[in-house]
């Protein structure tokens, strides 16, 4: 049996942790390929259908990261996502689905390197949680 590689999708602020994603990899820093970006204009953009939705259409995790809490290009953007990360979170739990497969990160443009530990920690989280049950049993793309 082949080894499960989770499909995780990354839905990043245009400002920070996108070019925190664009930095880690001009300074080619090694992280798990499993991550799937998304660019938005901000975090605070992100809806809580969205993210059911990606855990719905097969990824294993889901991680929304912003702006530095207090520094968003938005003033408020990322407070309003950590919000609605939390109550989707809490859906999760209700459901009976690991909340775990959903994260919120605050990064700046110059954490490069922490972007890849951010990568790989939720590869190995979730890795330890298993696939999703929404995963498509053709090992469906995300």
């Amino acid at each position: 049996m082949e080894e499960f590689e989770p499909k995780i999708v990354a839905f990043c602020c245009h400002f920070c942790a996108y070019s925190a994603a664009d930095l880690a990899g001009s300074m080619r820093l090694q992280y798990a390929p499993n991550i799937r970006i998304v660019e938005m204009p901000c975090s605070g953009t992100i809806d809580h259908r969205v993210l059911l939705k990606a855990l719905e259409d097969g990824a294993d995790g889901v991680f929304v990261a912003g702006c530095m809490e207090g520094d968003c290009h938005f003033l408020k953007g990322n407070y309003r996502a950590k919000r609605r990360v939390s109550h989707v979170k809490d859906l999760l739990r209700a459901i009976g689905l690991e909340p775990e497969r959903l994260e919120m990160y605050n990064l700046s443009a110059a954490m490069g390197p922490r972007f890849a530990e951010i990568a790989n920690e939720m590869t190995a989280r979730v890795k330890g949680l298993g696939p999703s049950p929404f995963r498509k049993q053709t090992g469906g793309d995300a």
